[in-house]
């Protein structure tokens, strides 16, 4: 424990950052899939972070394997995976205005409408990996 304690103090965690950005990839792409598919994926722009998913989880898997990797592939990945939780977040706000009632309906429409905070999610995945990136490598 302390061993770990002086490694996150130091900034090595390069490894650990990249293998959880893997992971996080992973899993919020199955989960958009399934709710982007209960939509019918309405919007070929849907299929975007499904893909980005595996490719989260190549880059991470790349980025704990081999540390050129870290600052090469898991950035370019993560910044798409940035920017995709970005573009989706605009793209709820509007699926959310669309809803009758809009945002005059706010509470009603923030339930059952198209979850304003999940993309966010992929954002802070790929956060993790952009911080991964600039991280020391564990020894």
């Amino acid at each position: 424990m302390r061993e770990l304690l002086e490694t996150v103090r130091e900034g090595r965690v390069q490894r650990v950052l990249s293998l959880a950005t893997g992971l996080g990839a992973a899993v919020s792409g199955a989960e958009i899939f399934l709710e982007h598919d209960r939509a019918s994926f309405g919007n070929r722009v849907m299929w975007w972070p499904v893909w980005l998913g595996p490719l989260g989880l190549a880059a991470g898997i790349a980025g704990w394997a081999d540390p050129r990797a870290a600052r090469t592939i898991l950035p370019a990945v993560s910044a798409a995976l940035v920017l995709n939780g970005l573009q989706g977040t605009w793209l709820h706000i509007r699926g959310i205005a669309a809803k009758p009632g809009g945002w005059r309906m706010a509470r009603y429409n923030l339930e059952l409408g198209p979850p304003l905070f999940a993309p966010l999610m992929v954002s802070g995945v790929g956060a993790l990996g952009l911080l991964a990136a600039v991280s020391r490598r564990e020894r």
